[in-house]
């Protein structure tokens, strides 16, 4: 079990969020025609640059073991096979500085804050590109993409079109809505010592816009093993004790 529901489900949604993925990202660049139809060619860039996202925030949970408890040796694997797919990411290198973020949060030390322009958006969001992509990755990406279209992609426009470009924007989806949202400083004081806070989105609007990570960014840095989907579990039972020990009592033995 993890601290809110069953572990098998993140393998669950897990599987769904990867193979949902790959049967697009196959299908776009191997077997659809070029030039696209425009509407779809919209469709399938916002349905996997959502999908990116949900590759990051799965290897996100097996960073902090939430993905597989217990089980380090699961969530390395699964964690390095999501942040390859999505955009040729080093987990080790990303699982450390994550890690320095919540020790650090919102301070000089914190790698995903920039103390220099704690509000602006802009400056901010190329520290964040800088500190996450590498020449290495784009070494990498490059011998992907030159091995696919040996292999049977149809162009190089269909690799930058499904793969690039969803990936760049899902980079974009992670920081506004996960990183600067949160964590910028604005005329509302944080609620503690995270420097993180939340909003007041609706669960769908919270999904959507970066698998709860926006929505419930306060309660993950106070409590990052809890998995992406039960974050808004946690704030209800925060919110309201009495049932959360009316539910440990009815499930006793």
């Amino acid at each position: 079990m993890t601290p809110s529901g069953p572990a098998w489900l993140s393998a669950l949604l897990a599987l769904a969020i990867v193979a949902g993925w790959a049967v697009l990202h196959v299908t776009a660049i191997f077997l659809s025609d070029w030039p696209p139809a425009p509407l779809t060619a919209v469709a399938v860039v916002l349905v996997q640059t959502w999908l990116s996202t949900g590759l990051f925030i799965i290897a996100h949970d097996c960073i902090h073991g939430s993905f597989a408890p217990g089980r380090p040796g699961v969530n390395r694997a699964v964690g390095r096979l999501c942040f390859a797919i999505y955009a040729c990411l080093p987990f080790d290198r990303l699982a450390a500085a994550h890690q320095d973020h919540h020790r650090f949060a919102g301070t000089g030390g914190d790698p995903d804050f920039d103390p220099d322009q704690p509000r602006r958006y802009r400056p901010w969001l190329l520290r964040f590109f800088r500190g996450y992509y590498s020449h290495r990755q784009i070494a990498l990406i490059t011998l992907v993409a030159c091995v696919y279209l040996a292999t049977g992609a149809t162009t190089l426009q269909h690799i930058v079109l499904y793969w690039a470009v969803p990936a760049v924007l899902a980079a974009l989806q992670l920081f506004t809505f996960g990183t600067w949202l949160p964590h910028r400083h604005s005329g509302t004081p944080f609620p503690d010592h995270h420097n993180a806070r939340s909003n007041s989105a609706g669960w769908l609007t919270s999904l959507v816009s970066c698998f709860h990570f926006g929505g419930y960014h306060h309660e993950h840095h106070l409590h990052p093993g809890v998995p992406w989907w039960a974050l808004p579990q946690t704030r209800k039972r925060a919110m309201y004790p009495e049932k959360r020990d009316l539910i440990a009592a009815a499930s006793r033995p």
